[in-house]
């Protein structure tokens, strides 16, 4: 059915054509500004639950512009009698058409909404300057040959411009909706893109309306039609290179200010000053995106660190934050002269726990664990880590040894007093301390043998217990 809608359309027009030849014109008319308004209707019923909505409404809106520039031509010619039957305004919004097209392809919905906004303040500046190029000329019959050529080249430009990116953008999607999407998109951009290159260069740029030429301006509008009323495939996407890929999303965002700066170079002979404030936005809206798209970019890097250095199952900081916070603080102490205290600390019997009463309850200890080491430090310098498996360790900075044993007692009681149930009663844990009261060495592992030496002092004396064990020390 989708397939048979352009033929049946274009045979519709044809008889209009043969068998209504006192009203040919008219008649072709309102076959010429209902194609596009079919293709835009059919877009706006394919946006229903469509991954790609924003882009189908933005072709949808392009179409209607086209639409009524046509419409406006028919005002002018059939109603008004005008002999300027493609006068201004009906050029430019021929060529406004696609402004939504190139904001579309240039500016994907899932960017944040201030990059959006720059990219639909580039738009709008493109517009202003295709309106100010097209009043340039006024009107095709008072316009000179050398004026009628750069108007062609302008619309050649902006074709070719949409023609080439939907297809690049088609063979780097990857999601299936805007796969689907870039597929029709392009197919109608190459269809208009001959089609707008016959008439405007092949026929006579007096040619009226009315003829059979009118059946090709329906061809690209009623493929468009029939591609969008054809069932999305739920086939999957054809395989595409990662690198293909990213390099159209890293080079999209360059189609905007690339066409600003191709439009400024076309009114700079006319509009000198214009052209220089288009360069200048130009470039800055692609500077301010640039810097909003990074600003992102870092944003999320530096989530991405943090997350990086936390341990998912407690919450605490891993062990790749506690060896770097480790050689931090030690060098910090190294240069100011104040002692460091390190502490481990170890679940007692934590295997039975998993063997006795499962993974899942032995996770759950975990977290209980930590969040009562977590809670027994006060101070923002303080850091408590999930060492590995069951071992914990808590970095105390500024602390001498008086001051961190009874800092691991004060830990050592909080989980003791959850009364978490464990093969052997309660769970309890043992804890290793020792401190560097003068740094001078480079590197921490000293701090960390003696501690765990600690640790394991701890154990040998009944575990639930602290014990400490100075640098140095047998």
């Amino acid at each position: 059915m989708p397939l048979a809608l352009p033929l049946l359309y274009l045979l519709g027009h044809m008889l209009a054509i043969v068998l209504a030849p006192g009203r040919a014109e008219v008649l072709s008319f309102l076959f010429l500004i209902g194609a596009p308004l079919l293709a835009a209707g059919t877009c706006l019923w394919r946006c229903r639950g469509n991954g790609a909505a924003p882009a189908w409404i933005a072709l949808a809106v392009g179409l209607l512009l086209w639409a009524g520039g046509m419409a406006v031509n028919m005002v002018q010619t059939v109603l008004l009698d005008s002999a300027d039957a493609t006068a201004g305004a009906s050029i430019l919004l021929y060529v406004l058409y696609g402004v939504p097209l190139t904001f579309a392809l240039a500016s994907p919905e899932r960017e944040r909404w201030q990059v959006r906004v720059v990219d639909a303040v580039l738009a709008l500046v493109l517009g202003y300057l295709f309106f100010v190029h097209t009043f340039s000329f006024a009107t095709m019959s008072t316009a000179s040959q050398n004026d009628l050529g750069k108007l062609v080249l302008m619309l050649d430009i902006e074709n070719s411009f949409i023609a080439l990116f939907s297809l690049v953008r088609w063979l780097a999607s990857r999601t299936a909706s805007r796969r689907g999407f870039y597929r029709c998109q392009t197919v109608f951009a190459w269809t208009y893109l001959a089609v707008a290159a016959y008439i405007n260069h092949a026929e006579p740029a007096d040619a009226g309306f009315g003829g059979m030429t009118d059946l090709l301006i329906d061809l690209p509008f009623l493929l468009l039609a029939a591609l969008a009323l054809r069932a999305p495939t739920t086939a999957p996407p054809a395989r595409v290179s990662p690198r293909l890929s990213l390099v159209v999303q890293a080079g999209s965002p360059l189609l905007l200010p690339m066409s600003l700066l191709v439009m400024s170079a076309l009114i700079s002979g006319t509009h000198l000053h214009l052209a220089i404030a288009g360069f200048v936005i130009a470039t800055l809206g692609y500077g301010v995106r640039s810097v909003i798209t990074q600003l992102r970019a870092m944003a999320e890097r530096d989530q991405l660190d943090a997350l990086a250095r936390v341990d998912k199952l407690t919450g605490l900081a891993n062990r790749r934050e506690f060896d770097d916070a480790l050689q931090r603080e030690w060098n910090r102490a190294r240069r100011s002269g104040e002692p460091l205290s390190l502490l481990m600390v170890d679940i007692d019997h934590f295997k039975r726990l998993n063997d006795s009463f499962g993974h899942q309850i032995g996770d759950v200890r975990l977290r209980e664990v930590a969040q009562a080491l977590a809670g027994g430090t006060a101070r923002a310098l303080d850091l408590v880590a999930r060492y590995g498996g069951e071992e914990f360790a808590v970095i105390l900075p500024a602390t001498n040894a008086i001051a961190a044993q009874p800092l691991a007692e004060q830990m050592r009681a909080a989980v003791q007093a959850l009364m978490l149930p464990a093969p052997e009663g309660e769970v309890t844990v043992s804890i290793g301390v020792s401190s560097a009261e003068h740094v001078v060495s480079d590197d921490p592992a000293t701090l960390l043998a003696a501690t765990d030496a600690a640790l394991y002092d701890a154990k040998r004396a009944g575990r639930n217990r602290v014990a400490y064990r100075a640098l140095g020390e047998r």
